[in-house]
């Protein structure tokens, strides 16, 4: 009876752990419909050649290359059920009444080819089609009451008497589930019975899949799973039966050649592997948005993508970083990790923490384990060491062993951040731990821990401590007090001297310096590259091993592995210098996991680790598992694809829609020059590693090289001169490996002033410039020379004028020269007048003076000729003529009947000469010359108000 319970209990137990999920969890994506601005039900999903995925929304299809989102509406604006590619890249959609495909135009853009005209109007009802499959480019659609084969340009249809419950495909063989009917197999246009097994009574088949050989699998709605052999259904046992059976089947997907992902209605995803064994199960509380999965794809990395009826989620399945919660009820930090006695035990901010691990799994993420808390652990745990094949840990109430699922306090000094065996050999009589209050002393024994209590001498917290056991010295360091010395004393009772190492000692500064043991050197992670110890020199110097892959790194931690790898935290950044894998000419290569990028909690950082394919690292709520073996072997160049390219600042702006119908660009785009402004959006599909991929790009034709790596998404040009460019973006993983760049060329045309036709009509215009400053040149030439002729012709009229000028000035001189002889000869006439005047006057007076005397008489009539002499006249009307123009002639020709007595008075009045000057010149009396005036203005025709001398003043200008 005992042995009957004990294999009842056993039994259970086996299959209580065949119901346990895996000890850690991939990384879930969880994308909401803010996300991707669609519906929130998600129904397909399938992937084309270039990564991106394609998923029947209830709004549309769906798109999404890694980082962008796109929504294309059906043009009865129905729900997309089915999505299928094929080999052509044509992406296949059933909706409800409407099926057709979306192909990329020319201009990369999807367009939507409906094949509803093709089929006969009385089958266009249909409603929803709820699958879809292609086989050699044949394209069968699935909806209730029919099946609808699209080959070639035309549509043939299958009926059922019943319903068509299923379509799909395995082995490269189409397969049809019909109520009541039972699996049918297409074959030359056939549908031919293939299995009517009794197991398919009221079941629904959701899906088939290859198993192995000839055997596949079947999943059905509520029946569970079967094995299809032939053409015999076999029913396929598994512990999870009563899930299946309760929460459904909804989809199956082979992922590898050992599991099996199994999309439920209300039970999330299972995992199994082919032995029907849970492997992992992902559902609501384990971090998808919801438990309805309604499709399943493994993407071309292994990863696993859900169209869910709330949202769409993404498992990094193949991920090679997994995440362990130590207690999901609560939040709770991880600060050491340990592997021992064939079990995991995590220490964090609420206890301690263990699970049994299974035996034989190399990976031990992989193992079906619960974590559960260890006894006597509550609070912050410091540290976990194993010591003389004993695991202690360090605690804030002080120092235990752990023996079991309990922990056994050996001493209950507050705070014991870390132990320090003070020799390498098993066993070690003697540990030192570091305490708040300084050092510990504890001593190992016939198999049990005995603490000796507080070595003295140093009363500083000293979480980081390393023991060189070449010269009995514990070094130890404070961030904020510097690097301490401790030489010990023979039996480590007391420290008998102490040395505090700064600056002056070869450390490049006092502060931020953590001190760790690193290939048997003592060494100091700074902020400024990694310090080792130089006895010989008693100070510090740059480390020959290490500085010159973390030179100029602030690194706060440091631990090397079982393989002699260093791993290190710098800043929130975690690394590796994989002293395994030489490359570029040196020793190690430099490895970044930006995965866990910010993940650690800084002052706290813990790396476990245990071997290359179990790396242990502390976080905040979780510990992260890391596969490194796997990691390296998943390392693969990422791949990058082209989104949309846009124009700035323009509505409808899609130059490229982001979609390829083949690997090779389609027509140039040639944008007018106004255009000029371009947006360019890019991605990977390598989804699982998102976060480390970083982009490069290049405009051939602008950029001269290659631009730094950056983690944007896009990029904008703006001003483009004209002329052919070609944009290349590729993306590189944080290994360093480069993907294959993707390019898009177009054309900038020239402004409108910068076309060939405006060049002929600047070639016109300049010709006609040039023959136009050639006339004008020799106008101006001509202009010139007619203004020096005319400034010669003004030279010579000036020097004409001037030589005039001289000859008036000679003239005058000469006239005023004969004006004042004239002026002279007639007061010389006058004074002879008046002198002759005079003497004739005296003679005749005379008493003596005899009339009668013949000398008297003849002196009288001498007088009176010399008087009356012409001589004098004549010479004096030369005179006045050469001095006034020809006065005379012109008075004659103006006044012909003036007579020479009147001349003479014209002569003697423009000389402006006296009435009495007058008459004395004319021998006759003043009475007598104002008569001769008088009769003067008569003759020339003188108004009373014109003045005689002003007259001919006037004629002796004209």
């Amino acid at each position: 009876m005992n042995k009957y319970l004990l294999s009842c209990l056993l039994l259970l137990l086996c299959f209580g752990a065949q119901g346990q999920n895996q000890l850690a969890s991939p990384q879930i994506v969880n994308y909401i419909s803010d996300d991707y601005k669609a519906g929130i039900q998600n129904w397909d999903v399938a992937q084309d050649q270039w990564g991106r995925l394609y998923f029947g929304n209830n709004e549309g299809l769906l798109t999404f290359n890694g980082h962008f989102w796109n929504l294309y509406r059906l043009p009865n604006f129905t729900v997309v059920r089915s999505v299928e590619i094929d080999s052509k890249n044509r992406i296949y959609i059933g909706g409800q009444d409407e099926i057709g495909y979306f192909l990329p135009d020319e201009r990369g853009e999807l367009k939507y080819h409906s094949l509803v005209s093709l089929i006969p109007e009385s089958e266009r009802s249909f409603s929803d089609i709820w699958n879809i499959s292609i086989i050699n480019d044949e394209v069968f659609f699935r909806a209730i009451n029919k099946i609808i084969h699209y080959k070639e340009g035309s549509i043939k249809i299958y009926r059922t008497d019943t319903e068509w419950v299923f379509l799909g495909q395995a082995h490269n063989q189409l397969f049809a589930q019909a109520k009541q009917v039972g699996v049918l197999k297409y074959s030359n246009g056939i549908w031919r019975p293939f299995c009517n097994s009794p197991l398919l009574n009221g079941a629904a088949i959701t899906s088939i899949t290859e198993y192995g050989g000839d055997t596949l699998l079947v999943s059905t709605l509520k029946n569970g799973l079967f094995y299809l052999i032939n053409d015999q259904l076999i029913s396929k046992k598994t512990s999870l039966d009563k899930t299946f059976y309760n929460d459904r089947i909804y989809c199956c997907k082979q992922v590898n050649t050992q599991w099996f992902a199994i999309g439920t209605t209300s039970a999330g995803v299972i995992i199994i592997d082919r032995q029907g064994r849970l492997v992992q199960k992902y559902a609501f509380q384990d971090g998808l948005q919801n438990n309805n999965c309604r499709g399943l794809l493994i993407d071309q990395h292994k990863n696993l993508w859900l169209p869910l009826d709330d949202g769409i989620d993404f498992i990094a399945l193949n991920s090679s970083i997994k995440s362990i919660h130590p207690d999901k009820s609560r939040q709770t930090t991880s600060y050491a990790m340990n592997v021992f006695n064939n079990r995991l035990f995590i220490g964090s901010s609420t206890g301690l923490y263990a699970c049994q691990l299974e035996t034989g799994q190399n990976d031990l993420s992989l193992s079906k384990s619960v974590l559960f808390e260890v006894n006597n652990t509550k609070g912050q745990v410091w540290n976990l060491d194993e010591v003389n094949n004993h695991l202690l840990m360090g605690h804030e109430d002080g120092f235990f062993e752990i023996s079991g699922t309990t922990a056994k306090q050996i001493y209950s000094t507050p705070g014991t951040w870390l132990v320090q065996p003070v020799s390498n050999v098993f066993p070690s009589q003697s540990i030192i731990a570091g305490t708040y209050k300084g050092l510990q002393h504890i001593k190992y024994s016939n198999g049990t821990f005995s603490d000796l209590k507080h070595i003295d001498g140093l009363y500083e917290s000293l979480r980081f401590i390393a023991f060189d056991n070449t010269s009995n010295t514990i070094w130890a360091s404070h961030p904020y007090k510097g690097v301490f010395r401790l030489e010990l004393s023979g039996d480590f009772s007391k420290i008998i001297k102490r040395t505090i190492y700064t600056k002056k000692n070869g450390l490049p500064s006092d502060l931020g310096n953590y001190i760790y043991r690193i290939k048997n050197r003592i060494v100091v992670a700074s902020e400024k590259g990694i310090y080792e110890f130089v006895a010989v020199k008693n100070r510090f110097v740059l480390s020959t091993v290490l500085n010159d892959a973390l030179s100029g790194y602030t690194v706060r931690y440091l631990k090397e592995d079982p393989d002699g790898n260093v791993w290190f935290v710098s800043d929130k950044d975690i690394g590796v210098v994989d002293f395994q894998h030489p490359s570029k000419g040196k020793p190690y290569t430099l490895f970044y996991f930006q995965e866990l990028k910010d993940k650690v909690v800084k002052g706290f950082e813990c790396i476990y680790p245990f071997n290359s394919e179990n790396i242990f690292v502390g976080a905040s709520k979780v510990v992260y598992h890391l596969n490194y073996k796997k990691y390296l072997q998943n390392i693969s160049k990422p791949t990058v694809v082209l989104g949309k390219v846009r124009l700035l600042g323009e509505e409808d702006s899609v130059l490229f829609g982001g979609y390829n119908a083949s690997s090779k660009q389609g027509a140039i785009n040639k944008l007018a020059h106004k255009y000029n402004s371009v947006r360019f959006e890019y991605s990977s599909t390598l989804f699982e590693q998102l976060k480390n991929t970083e982009f490069s790009y290049q405009l051939v034709g602008f950029d001269k090289d290659w631009s730094q790596w950056t983690d944007k998404f896009e990029k904008d040009y703006t001003n483009l001169p004209a002329g052919k460019y070609s944009f290349k973006v590729k993306a590189r993983n944080n290994q360093g490996a480069d993907s294959v760049p993707v390019f898009y060329t177009f054309i900038v045309l020239p402004p409108w002033y910068q076309t060939w036709w405006m060049y002929c009509l600047y070639v016109a215009l300049f010709l006609g410039s040039m023959y136009f400053i050639y006339r004008w040149q020799q106008k101006k030439h001509k202009e010139e020379q007619q203004k020096m002729q005319y400034l010669h012709q003004l030279e010579l009229d000036r020097n004409e004028k001037e030589i005039v000028r001289l000859e008036k000035e000679n003239l005058e001189a000469d006239i005023n020269y004969k004006n004042k002889e004239l002026s002279i000869m007639t007061m010389h006439l006058v004074e002879r007048g008046k002198v002759l005047a005079k003497v004739k006057e005296m003679l005749v007076k005379k008493p003596e003076a005899n009339e009668k005397s013949t000398s008297f008489r003849q002196l009288l009539r001498l007088i009176r000729d010399v008087e009356n002499g012409e001589q004098d006249w004549n010479q004096f009307t030369m005179h006045f003529n050469n001095v006034n123009d020809h006065f005379f002639n012109k008075l004659k020709t103006a006044y012909p009947d003036l007579t020479s007595t009147e001349l003479k008075l014209c002569a003697y009045i423009k000389m402006n000469l006296s009435t009495k000057e007058i008459a004395q010149l004319m021998n006759i009396t003043s009475k007598a010359i104002e008569v001769a005036r008088y009769r003067l203005r008569k003759k020339l025709r003188l108004t009373p108000e014109t003045n005689l001398y002003d007259f001919l003043t006037k004629v002796s200008k004209e």
